[in-house]
């Protein structure tokens, strides 16, 4: 009896040691934070995210508002990944001037299909994308914490990737590090030069388009 009972605690043991361990990996993948974003360097909008992780992979969710240079109102962004960081699926609903819109995608082997929703209006797309192109809704700068997570301050070459910009098209995207400082990144997205810090969590600090005349902090908490 008591070989037996011993027997059963161990299990127990090690159970809710498996449970604790399982957890505490989870915890330390979650992140959340506010990214404050800067037209012409006035404060214009922000962004609040969460970043957290599961049994499947990745889950970045997003809502925000800006005014400059797009009157636009993020009410709901939710991008799941696999833990290789390729994109599966994508929910956008927010408001332009206004107008509110939604858009649906599903991504299976680098085929995207979208379903758009605007005034009343449906349409569905089939778009073919490389399998691990990054989804970047243009303007949403979150979605950059893709590239901060998968990449880090571990970059040891230039990379050639590339971008889908949901739901239009798939464009070229290039990422190289600073031989000074690993954990500043530049990108290049069809033509469009771009700076972004993250540091060894992955945590995506700063971004700066010259071009554009944006640049985007993540707040202090």
């Amino acid at each position: 009896m008591l070989k037996k009972t011993l027997v059963i605690f161990i299990f127990v043991f090690l159970l809710l040691l498996f449970f604790f361990v399982f957890a505490a990996q989870y915890e330390e993948e979650a992140e959340s934070g506010v990214l404050s974003i800067y037209f012409q360097d006035e404060r214009v909008g922000y962004e609040e995210y969460t970043w957290q992780s599961d049994e499947v992979g990745y889950i970045l969710s997003v809502k925000g508002r800006m005014t400059k240079p797009v009157d636009m109102e993020i009410h709901s962004l939710v991008l799941r990944l696999d833990k290789s960081f390729i994109p599966r699926q994508f929910n956008f609903k927010f408001s332009v001037a206004g107008i509110a819109q939604e858009i649906s995608s599903v991504i299976v082997d680098g085929q995207v299909e979208n379903t758009i929703h605007v005034s009343g209006q449906e349409q569905k797309s089939v778009v073919k994308i490389k399998r691990d192109a990054f989804l970047l809704p243009n303007p949403v700068f979150s979605c950059y914490m893709v590239l901060a997570k998968k990449y880090r301050c571990n970059l040891l070459e230039p990379v050639e990737l590339s971008a889908y910009i949901i739901p239009l098209f798939e464009v070229p995207l290039s990422l190289e590090f600073d031989e000074e400082s690993p954990c500043s990144l530049t990108l290049e997205i069809s033509g469009i030069t771009m700076k972004m810090e993250t540091d060894d969590d992955g945590s995506l600090k700063f971004l700066h388009s010259p071009a554009q005349k944006l640049k985007v902090y993540k707040q202090n908490p």
